[in-house]
């Protein structure tokens, strides 16, 4: 039986679509040091299916294929995921980020599950939630401190 490639080590890969993935991929490079691993594009320069890396993980990525299936957060108003980075420092990324055209929409502050946790939407709509691991809590404590959280915000 054949193994899958390391890049797709995980279980889950995000594949993610945009007008302009072409222009997408190159603001990842500029915004998270992303890595194009490799590109299948139409003859039109729309991108039918790309792979890049950010810190180590796989994101898939590619042109919306008109309304089928899959569509650009833009268009739709909105998105129903985000994608989160584990970094040493979530502040530096968001900066670096923020200076390549994201919008800031959660300022680095530490949370209840041993993370600090900085939030942005990237110019195609896609929110990424950076994460800079601070304590390690194990999940009985995580549920206490959640509930804690949500009462005293109520």
């Amino acid at each position: 039986m054949a193994e899958r490639p390391d890049r797709y080590r995980n279980a889950i890969v995000p594949h993610i679509y945009v007008n302009g993935a072409s222009d997408a991929i190159a603001f990842y490079i500029k915004a998270f040091g992303a890595v194009e691993l490799f590109r299948i594009a139409h003859p039109n320069g729309r991108i039918l299916h790309a792979e890049i890396s950010i810190s180590g993980s796989l994101v898939m990525i590619g042109d919306p294929d008109n309304g089928q299936v899959y569509g650009d957060p833009r268009t739709l108003g909105r998105t129903s995921a985000s994608l989160h980075i584990f970094v040493d420092d979530n502040q530096d990324l968001l900066q670096q980020a923020v200076a390549a055209g994201a919008t800031q929409i959660q300022r680095p502050t530490d949370m209840f599950y041993g993370a600090n946790s900085a939030s942005l939407r990237d110019p195609f709509g896609h929110v990424w939630v950076l994460l800079s691991w601070k304590e390690d809590i194990d999940p009985a404590e995580i549920e206490r401190r959640g509930r804690n959280a949500l009462m005293s915000s109520s």
